[in-house]
């Protein structure tokens, strides 16, 4: 029996038109997305084209924008990763995709290991990084302490087994490396604009809704501690995008800017904004 109060009731916008509630944990400070598919079924609810990160298309407005702040965040990406002092420069890309990123550290000599769950995607990754990426099962097959980095890159909130993968994350991990985490922020101001069409809500495929407070409680049980937050930027011009989409039934970019815009504004001061990167090590690092 579930006793969680809800905050918002949404709607799968992009595949199959269910209606989902939003669940608040107060001792975490997230919600969970309820109900939540069984694990088996989870496949289905990613099977449209218009899913961006399983496909390499730039059909729309929307497909080449996410394309251009993709292109843009590589390079931000593999300048966070540099920045940190790694041994062999081993990294593990957990939710891959097409295997972009894993690409851009592989021409800069990092040793790569990429993980996504969907065929085709991971084919594709594949004709990019020489077969580096592989199915979710091979996480079973690797060495503990093994990684200086590993990466998950708006992948946390689709793991339905939230703390048994933290507990793998945490093994992983070598004793002085680095994790990770790029989720969205349920308390931001464009969530708290679009509401129940905040694109960011993706439910079913988002399971669960993070705030600084859970991801801070959720990996300091297994002694992974927050060392730094930092802004994604770019995600409030995009997440806001694609809400006008799903509010209005067409995407209006003036409208978009202008809130993602305020949006940043207001983060400045709030310091929440529509996503943020978190880096955690283990406690004794």
């Amino acid at each position: 029996m579930n006793n969680k109060p809800t905050y918002l009731t949404v709607k799968d916008h992009s595949v199959s038109g269910e209606t989902f509630q939003l669940l608040y944990n107060e001792a975490l400070d997230m919600l969970e997305t309820f109900p939540q598919p069984k694990e088996e079924d989870l496949s289905k609810y990613y099977k449209s084209e218009d899913y961006i990160s399983h496909t390499d298309s730039k059909r729309n407005l929307l497909e080449k924008a996410y394309h251009l702040v993709r292109k843009r965040s590589l390079k931000q990406k593999l300048k966070l990763i540099n920045s940190f002092r790694s041994e062999e420069k081993s990294l593990l890309d957990i939710g891959c995709g097409t295997g972009d990123f894993l690409q851009t550290a592989q021409k800069d000599n990092w040793k790569i290991t990429g993980i996504e769950p969907d065929e085709k995607a991971r084919e594709i990754a594949n004709t990019k990084t020489n077969n580096a990426a592989y199915n979710i099962g091979h996480l079973k097959n690797l060495e503990e302490n093994s990684f200086d980095v590993i990466t998950l890159w708006h992948v946390l909130e689709h793991l339905p087994k939230l703390e048994l993968h933290i507990k793998i994350l945490k093994h992983l991990l070598k004793p002085n490396g680095t994790l990770v985490i790029a989720v969205p922020n349920f308390k931001s101001y464009d969530a708290a604009h679009y509401k129940e069409f905040w694109a960011a809500y993706d439910t079913p495929r988002h399971l669960w809704h993070f705030s600084k407070t859970s991801i801070s409680e959720l990996f300091k049980k297994e002694n992974l501690i927050l060392k730094e937050i930092l802004p994604m930027v770019f995600d409030a011009y995009y997440v806001s995008l694609l809400s006008e989409k799903y509010k209005s039934g067409f995407m209006n970019p003036f409208k978009a800017f202008w809130v993602g815009w305020r949006s940043n504004l207001k983060a400045k001061r709030s310091k929440e904004h529509s996503s943020h990167i978190y880096f955690l090590n283990h406690k004794n690092s």
